[in-house]
């Protein structure tokens, strides 16, 4: 952990297209190597890929150590965490039904060579898997998957908040589970109401639990907003607090960050369509000292819509840094991708007045499709190295940013 005053610069150190497979999910995670080596493992938005090892030693000299493939083309990773020399992959298939559905953990003690310890099967009749994964105390995963046992009143609304041991490696089990009340078949709480224009489900998205409070899990929901969940019990995850903002704006809660010492949660929306035909998908500053009442205070500031609207591809917020442990801690600095609005830091020193310090939104590749880029996601290092992803085709791009 380290102490820090607000980014002023942010400078391209490498970039990287992956070999050509630049399509990045929302999975990044540093493995320290007993060679020394830092290593980081991405996980990609869609097939042929599964994982990348991307040697980040020297970070202005990248170099890929090995890149794995999925078992088919009808499922993708996205999502993956580490934790010493384990790492967890987050599978989820296109359509319900489909196999493997559920996550899998590799020994990468060799990073050219990852061995597969065990899978864990969240396949099912209504069940796509998993789309994203937390996990960083080497204990628990928590995770917004489909199961076997769980059957949505909506098809949009298959992912639950799930909780699996993995203390035992090869023998991970389910011990707690949550969804938003009446979301599940079977609910004795009425069908909730859907977006009346933006229906993107009831459903987890991050699940984010930090050993400094192991007893909460802070949870973005899509369409039901940000939640604060009791988890002391892990069998038993209660609801304490619950920001229900959408509508009136347009849905896709994706991420929830605790500020612990200042009672703040950071909250990002998720862009979903291109164009901005969603819009505004943001950054909040909302007030979470009393964790059953949060409010929210304000926005971190962007563009004009219409200055990256039509540039391709998406605009809007997406993934934050998340103070994850043993990398860039800080209170003060919020940093966030937002697709082709590149990847921008805020200063939040004073929360009710957000203001943008530093971006870096690099020109697309000839190749891109979408004529844009499409930043996807954000890590940064305990030696504030910044790393962002491309979800299209663009790669990795590695950053040096100073306080």
């Amino acid at each position: 952990m380290i102490a820090s005053g607000p980014m002023s610069t942010m400078r391209l150190l490498a970039h990287h297209t992956l070999d050509g497979f630049g399509n990045c999910g929302e999975g990044m995670a540093i493995q320290r190597t007993r060679d020394r080596r830092r290593v980081l493992w991405i996980a990609h938005e869609s097939a042929p890929k599964n994982v990348t090892a991307i040697d980040v030693t020297n970070p202005k000299k990248p170099g890929v150590i090995v890149q794995t493939a999925l078992p088919h083309d009808r499922m993708r990773s996205n999502s993956l965490d580490l934790v010493d020399d384990l790492l967890v992959v987050a599978y989820q298939t296109r359509e319900p039904g489909l196999k493997p559905a559920g996550f899998e953990i590799f020994d990468v003690a060799d990073p050219a060579k990852p061995r597969s310890v065990t899978f864990f099967d969240a396949s099912g009749p209504a069940s796509r898997g998993v789309h994203h994964l937390w996990w960083v105390d080497g204990e628990y995963v928590h995770m917004a998957s489909g199961a076997p046992d769980f059957t949505p009143r909506n098809p949009r609304d298959d992912q639950c908040y799930r909780i699996v041991d993995v203390r035992q490696p090869t023998r991970p089990r389910e011990v707690g589970r949550w969804w938003l009340p009446g979301t599940r078949d079977g609910d004795a709480e009425p069908a909730l109401p859907r977006h009346p224009t933006f229906d993107t489900g009831y459903r987890a998205h991050n699940t984010n639990v930090y050993p400094r409070r192991p007893d909460r899990a802070y949870v973005g929901y899509i369409d039901g907003g940000a939640l604060v969940l009791d988890v002391a019990d892990k069998a038993h995850p209660r609801l304490l607090g619950r920001w229900d903002y959408q509508p009136p704006f347009p849905g896709f809660c994706h991420t929830v960050v605790p500020f612990f010492d200042k009672g703040l949660l950071v909250v990002s929306d998720e862009s979903v369509r291109e164009a901005a035909k969603d819009w505004p998908k943001l950054v909040w500053i909302v007030d979470a000292r009393r964790e059953d009442k949060p409010v929210p205070i304000a926005t971190c500031p962007l563009p004009p819509v219409k200055q990256f609207a039509g540039r391709g591809g998406r605009f809007g917020a997406h993934n934050l840094h998340e103070n994850r442990p043993g990398g860039f801690i800080s209170e003060d600095v919020v940093v966030g991708t937002f697709f082709n609005g590149g990847v921008r830091a805020f200063d939040v020193r004073h929360p009710f007045r957000p203001k943008e310090i530093a971006a870096f939104v690099p020109p697309a590749l000839r190749r891109s499709p979408v004529k844009a880029v499409q930043l996807n996601d954000v890590l940064i290092d305990e030696r504030q190295v910044l790393y962002t992803v491309d979800r299209v085709i663009g790669g990795l791009y590695i950053l040096d940013v100073r306080v």
